[in-house]
């Protein structure tokens, strides 16, 4: 699998992860299959949160994996903390540190790679994450920190108290859901592909270099449901064909394909359960598509160049 530097750290990654959301939504065997599947085929990024499954995903996965420290070393293992489902956002110290104690118990891990922030926190104290994450490290239960659906002056703001750096933004990004590109592309224009809503997050991350994780790479909206064989994107599945069949490769290939060509090196974070699918998202990292395949892939979903 191919890697790329996480941030500005020294840690290679594959630069595709394996999202372990819908991890309970299967039974041992297959999340034991699908596990081996994914490392045997160099995707041993693992990204978890503790609110997937309500902490029973990462507990499925140490269990599923057989953890122990010799495995624990040819792993990497990413975890979230900061939303407390349907009440609130909380990152306060005592929240971090008490949420990552737990995520290293259900992982039966003593560290983690990656510690992101999940959600924003309105009354977010930077001085206290601050501390939460320099008592992390120096602990050694975190090595490196990120944030996820974090805006660039939310940031910078939490980069004011921060003694290390950010190394990730993890973002919702796919080809029905490319507003962040489409915003740079529509620069100075009078229509509504030219509205900014994230503060020109891409361009900033670039420029900070903090690795961009695309979530949700074949959703449209927020979880409405795929753009893969999905007849309100005829056009787009009929470009994914025509490029597919150039390459051998299907059109999930194509799909992750799309991402990794950009410029901004994106880390696309797969959900896929399916064994086959994830196949075909790895194999999106041994084919680079050219630059007019692109945008004939952008144009086709609805977007318009100016």
């Amino acid at each position: 699998m191919r890697t790329i530097k996480l941030g500005k750290s020294s840690l290679n990654v594959p630069v595709i992860a394996v999202g372990c959301m819908r991890l309970n939504s299967i039974d041992k065997n297959k999340a034991e299959a699908f596990i081996k599947t994914a490392i045997d085929n160099g995707a041993n990024f693992f990204d978890h949160a503790d609110i997937y499954g309500k902490g029973e995903c990462e507990k499925i996965f140490s269990e599923c994996i057989h953890m122990n420290s010799d495995i624990r070393e040819k792993i990497i293992i990413q975890s979230k903390c900061g939303i407390v489902p349907g009440k609130m956002y909380d990152f306060s110290k005592e929240h971090i540190l008490s949420s990552v104690d737990g995520i290293l118990s259900r992982l039966k891990t003593d560290y983690l790679d990656v510690l992101l922030l999940h959600r924003p926190d309105a009354l977010v104290e930077p001085e206290e994450v601050g501390e939460a994450f320099e008592l992390l490290k120096e602990t050694g239960k975190v090595r490196y920190f990120g944030v996820s659906n974090h805006n660039p002056m939310q940031i910078q703001l939490l980069m004011k108290s921060l003694n290390m750096s950010i190394e990730v933004n993890q973002l919702q990004l796919s080809i029905a859901n490319s507003t962040m590109i489409s915003n740079g592309i529509n620069v100075n224009m009078m229509n509504d592909a030219a509205v900014c809503r994230d503060g020109s997050v891409l361009d900033f991350c670039r420029l900070n270099n903090i690795t961009i994780q695309t979530w949700s790479p074949f959703q449209y909206g927020f979880f409405n449901g795929t753009f893969v064989d999905n007849d309100e994107f005829g056009e787009l599945n009929k470009k994914l064909s025509e490029i597919a069949n150039k390459y051998n490769a299907s059109k999930t290939t194509i799909v992750m394909a799309w991402l990794l060509r950009h410029s901004a090196s994106f880390q696309p974070v797969t959900g896929t359960m399916n064994t086959e699918r994830l196949l075909d998202c790895i194999k999106a990292a041994e084919i680079k598509i050219t630059r007019e395949e692109w945008y004939d892939i952008f144009k086709s979903c609805k977007n318009k160049l100016p």
